[in-house]
């Protein structure tokens, strides 16, 4: 079925769920350890994913700013729910004055082909490496331990045999692999015991503004927005523009998908889930790589998956996220290593030996710090001094 520019349909769904890789692992570590109100999460998530299909008409993904949630997610005891409300309410507000002064534009001119193709290569390399990762864990569950008297081998045979399915199905219009794996995986996750002592109920969980001092507004400065922003402007931003012009061509996107655009909606996101104490969002070149890769190809995709989040908001509250919690993390390590080498792929119009100097440096940067600020930093040094010295590669 089409509705306007927007599709729905089994392919449409199956790309919906290509970034559940990346969102479940961050988000429901966030909401364990720092305290998050998982029916503001799923809320705003929801939310955000369907005013992006509706304005974009392609499958723009939604994801925790990765910065910032690694950082709270390591540090507990000094990132308080007061001060990840403080991050969001700063990063919005940064973007916004970005967008509306035209200094993005400006920075976007800093980001030469190479260096883009660079900075998506290494959050490729990241992705592959973590798919991997969580393919081989031991653990079962992101939110708890493998159950006694299972084999240490469970998460992996069923990450070796999710990515097979994932690979036989890739292309099949008719039974999308996105959608066999999330369905048989949360179906597996159940029975082996993922709901298990889970006390049902059903509605949300409270939802209240969420009041912040000035303190928590320098420490959220410091320690996680500085260090975000030049992932956010680097990937979010540029490198997600990028991705629709590459990925669906200069006729297929919509005149709404520009650099200042997206960082006017992750600027009103992080406004409204600040303002609620929820969780920091951002687009991404990865999570639109993820999106495409299993299917989606409209707007559709994000309002089907909005649809799904702000059902388990509202009607479920922590049973939603138990529910997605309860898919292995082999089979989201699946998700994330094909997200990883569709992003990886892009490098392919990269046309001489000098951009794919710069190219693979700033990947090989990005993948050995996994900052990808200072790849792209180094990368401009390098690219500057190349052309400043007329180095023949």
């Amino acid at each position: 079925m089409q509705i306007g520019p927007h599709k729905f349909d089994r392919l449409e769904l199956a790309g919906s769920l290509g970034d559940l890789g990346t969102i479940i692992p961050l988000s429901v570590a966030l909401m364990l350890v720092t305290g998050l109100s998982v029916t503001t999460v799923l809320l705003t998530v929801g939310l955000c994913y369907v005013a992006t299909g509706l304005f974009f008409k392609l499958p723009i993904p939604v994801q925790p700013l990765k910065v910032v949630s690694a950082i709270a997610i390591a540090y507990p005891e000094k990132i308080t729910v007061s001060i990840m409300a403080a991050a969001g309410i700063s990063m919005g507000l940064i973007l916004l004055l970005l967008a509306f002064t035209g200094l993005m534009d400006r920075l976007a001119r800093f980001f030469s082909r190479p260096i883009i193709r660079g900075i998506q290569a290494g959050l490729g390399l990241i992705l592959i490496k973590k798919g991997i990762i969580y393919i081989l864990n031991a653990e079962l569950f992101i939110s708890q331990s493998n159950m006694s008297g299972f084999s240490e081998l469970l998460n992996p045979f069923i990450g070796i045999a999710g990515f097979i399915i994932a690979l036989f199905f890739l292309t099949n219009r008719k039974f999308p692999a996105a959608l066999i794996l999330v369905a048989g995986g949360m179906a597996a996750g159940i029975l082996l015991g993922a709901l298990r002592g889970l006390e049902f109920a059903l509605g949300p969980t409270p939802i209240h503004f969420q009041p912040v001092a000035p303190a928590d507004f320098s420490a959220a400065l410091v320690l996680l927005v500085i260090p975000q922003i030049p992932l956010t402007v680097g990937n979010a931003v540029i490198g997600t523009t990028d991705a629709c012009h590459t990925f669906f061509g200069e006729k297929g996107v919509p005149e709404q998908v520009s650099n200042r655009n997206f960082a006017i909606s992750m600027g009103l996101a992080n406004l409204g889930t600040g303002l609620l104490g929820g969780m920091p969002m951002c687009h991404g070149a990865g999570g639109l790589a993820a999106h495409y890769r299993f299917g989606a190809r409209t707007g559709g995709a994000n309002l089907m998956i909005g649809g799904i989040f702000l059902l388990l908001a509202l009607g479920l509250g922590k049973m939603g996220i138990a529910l997605l919690a309860a898919i292995p993390q082999g089979i989201l390590g699946v998700l994330l290593l094909f997200a990883g080498l569709e992003l990886a792929l892009l490098i392919r119009d990269v046309q001489n030996r000098t951009d794919y100097f710069i190219t693979l440096l700033v990947a090989g940067i990005g993948l050995a710090t996994t900052n990808m600020g200072i790849a792209f930093f180094i990368g401009i040094l390098v690219q500057g001094l190349i052309k400043w010295r007329r180095i023949e590669l």
